[in-house]
C-alpha cells in the first residue's frame, strides 16, 4: 500500500511538472519566443493625429496609408499647414499626437512651451529650387533673374520655413526680391505658378517634383547654403500616445525613409 502510494504521488508530481513546462512554452510565446510579433503588428489602435509641415503633404500621406496597412485598426489623420501656424495650434492646446516641422526654429516653440515628449529627432532634409511654369518661357536661370523687371514672384512669408530659407538664399546671392505674394505655407506659393499668377516661386525641391506635371524646377547653388532640417516628435499630451510613438518610429524606420527619399528629400 506504501509503495502503491508513493507511486501515485511520483505520477502525480509528473504530470504536474508536465503542465507546467506546457504553460510555460505558452508563455513564451505570448512575451516573445517563438510566436513572437513581427515589427509593425503590435498592438498599436486608434486615431493618430499628426500636425505635419505641408511639404510633407505627398510623402507623409503615403506614409500613412503604409502605416495604416501595417498596423491593422489605426487611422492616421494629418493637418498640414505651415509649421510656424501648427507650432501656435499645438501650443494653444490644439489636440494632436505629433508634429513634424519643415524646420528646427518652429518646433523650439513647442519644446520651449513644455509640450513636446522628449526630444525632437531629425529625419529629412529639404532645400529649395524655384518653380516656374513648364518650359521657363522667362528664361530664369538663378536668383539674381528673379529681380528683373516684369518677372512676378511668390514668395512664403519669413515666419514659415520655406519662407525663412528663401530669405537666407537671397542674401547669399545679394539678390533683392520684391514678392507680389508672400504665402503662409509653400503648396500656396507653389500654387500662385501653377495657376499663372507668378512667374516664379521659391519652394522646396520636393513640392516641385510633385508638381512636375506642371512647373519646372530651376535649381540654384544658393540653396546649399538655406537646407531644412525636418524634426519629428510625439507631444506631450498626445491623446494617443502609443500611437504617436508608433508613427513617428515607422518614420524613421527604413521603408519610412525610402517613402521620403524617393519624394526627393535628403537623408538626415
Amino acid at each position: 500500500m506504501i509503495t502503491r502510494s508513493i507511486r501515485g504521488i511520483v505520477a502525480g508530481l509528473a504530470v504536474t511538472a508536465l503542465l507546467a513546462v506546457g504553460a510555460c512554452g505558452n508563455g513564451d510565446e505570448a512575451t516573445g519566443g517563438i510566436g513572437a510579433p513581427t515589427p509593425g503588428s503590435t498592438a498599436v489602435t486608434g486615431d493618430i493625429t499628426v500636425f505635419a509641415a505641408a511639404s510633407l503633404t505627398e510623402a507623409f500621406t503615403q506614409i500613412g496609408k503604409d502605416f495604416e496597412a501595417a498596423n491593422p485598426g489605426t487611422k492616421v489623420v494629418f493637418n498640414f499647414a505651415g509649421s510656424s501656424a501648427l507650432a501656435t495650434q499645438i501650443n494653444q492646446g490644439a489636440p494632436a499626437d505629433v508634429f513634424a516641422s519643415a524646420a528646427p526654429a518652429n518646433m523650439k516653440t513647442v519644446t520651449d512651451a513644455g509640450n513636446a515628449e522628449g526630444q525632437p529627432t531629425i529625419f529629412a532634409k529639404n532645400q529649395l529650387v524655384i518653380a516656374v511654369a513648364k518650359g521657363n518661357p522667362k528664361g530664369i536661370q538663378g536668383l539674381p533673374d528673379l529681380s528683373k523687371a516684369g518677372v512676378k514672384v511668390a514668395l512664403c512669408a519669413e515666419q514659415v520655413p520655406c519662407g525663412a530659407a528663401a530669405k537666407k538664399a537671397l542674401a547669399a546671392s545679394g539678390t533683392t526680391v520684391t514678392p507680389v505674394t508672400q504665402e503662409q505655407d509653400v503648396k500656396a506659393a507653389l500654387s500662385k505658378v501653377t495657376l499663372g499668377e507668378v512667374d516664379a516661386a521659391l519652394v522646396y525641391r520636393t513640392d516641385a517634383k510633385a508638381a512636375a506635371s506642371s512647373v519646372d524646377a530651376v535649381e540654384f547653388p544658393e540653396s546649399a547654403q538655406a537646407v531644412n532640417d525636418y524634426p519629428i516628435v510625439v507631444l506631450k499630451n498626445a491623446p494617443n500616445k502609443a500611437g504617436a510613438q508608433a508613427f513617428v518610429d515607422y518614420v524613421l524606420s527604413d521603408p519610412g525613409e525610402k517613402v521620403l527619399t524617393d519624394a526627393g528629400f535628403q537623408a538626415p
